[in-house]
């Protein structure tokens, strides 16, 4: 196919895939991911959609929101951090700074540095506050929760048009976090047990109602943001169906270490993750670039 060059008569982003289906380098990739994500809905898959606190942290938590309020996807799966994220944005701020900072000075200010975003430690004065009443409203209903149950009864108790739990909520979209405990969530959990040692918040306790949901699919097709616990908790209960028929992955990881986080889709194929024959692609890119570009005509 002959390279086409974008000219400032293109730039008006209306049919980006189009646009980037004739460039080279990750334009193309870019073009082909929305291709397939076109193909996913158009043949009723299951949509699953995976990602990382620190996405939720940088400002695509309005484009979580907003699929979840339009019932584009139907499971998310994502890191306890996100939570906390979300939960804090209700009502707090995250400032912009830069990635080359005086982190001693940011410490001594109370300040934490997610990359180049800043988040005081009042905002996670703020999450205690609101967890701690809300865990003891828990505990009077029952003693042991998955953390799907746990984030959508969460989700329910927010009042925010900005907050993907609450849309997730209101749209019976579940919301799995394997590693919940891996967050401030999870500290304050470890709290709450010093006092409650009967209350549980068990991590296997949604194997069954998410391996239901992949082996009551006909189609399923994964969005899977960046790497980590999340992506593989989605690509290996697909296993349990031999494998996603469509996968569109964004990623800055590099595959050469061997990490989950970098590998790419072709890998999953070795492990029945992604079939054989299934319509996929990687787009080496920074999430919070790439994310939007490919998602902006499905939300217009």
């Amino acid at each position: 196919m002959k390279i086409r060059d974008i000219t400032n008569k293109d730039l008006d982003f209306k049919d980006l895939k189009n646009l980037y289906s004739q460039c080279g380098f990750q334009a193309s990739n870019l073009s082909t991911a929305i291709e397939i994500i076109e193909r996913m809905k158009e043949e009723n898959a299951t949509v699953f959609l995976t990602f990382t606190a620190n996405m939720v942290a940088s400002g695509l938590r309005g484009i979580f929101a907003e699929l979840c309020r339009k019932k584009f996807v139907d499971v998310i799966i994502t890191t306890g951090g996100s939570i906390d994220h979300d939960i804090i944005r209700t009502e707090k701020d995250y400032q912009l700074g830069s990635f080359l900072m005086d982190d001693t000075l940011l410490h001594r200010e109370g300040t934490n540095r997610l990359g180049n975003i800043l988040v005081k430690n009042e905002c996670y004065e703020f999450l205690e506050q609101k967890l701690k009443p809300f865990l003891e409203k828990l505990y009077t209903k029952k003693k042991s929760w998955s953390p799907s149950e746990f984030i959508d009864e969460l989700g329910k108790e927010i009042n925010d048009e900005g907050s993907f739990i609450n849309w997730a909520a209101k749209n019976n979209i579940p919301v799995f976090s394997p590693g919940i405990t891996d967050s401030a969530i999870g500290l304050q959990l470890h709290f709450f047990k010093q006092r409650h040692s009967d209350f549980v918040l068990d991590v296997t306790g949604d194997m069954s109602r998410l391996s239901s949901i992949v082996l009551d699919s006909k189609v399923t097709g994964g969005i899977i943001l960046g790497g980590g616990i999340s992506k593989h908790h989605a690509i290996g209960v697909n296993i349990l169906r031999d494998g996603f028929d469509y996968a569109v992955y964004v990623t800055t990881a590099s595959p050469w270490d061997g990490s989950l986080s970098g590998a790419r889709t072709q890998e999953a194929v070795s492990w029945g993750k992604i079939r054989e024959k299934a319509s996929q692609i990687t787009v080496d890119c920074d999430a919070t670039i790439a994310f939007p570009l490919i998602i902006s005509k499905f939300l217009r």
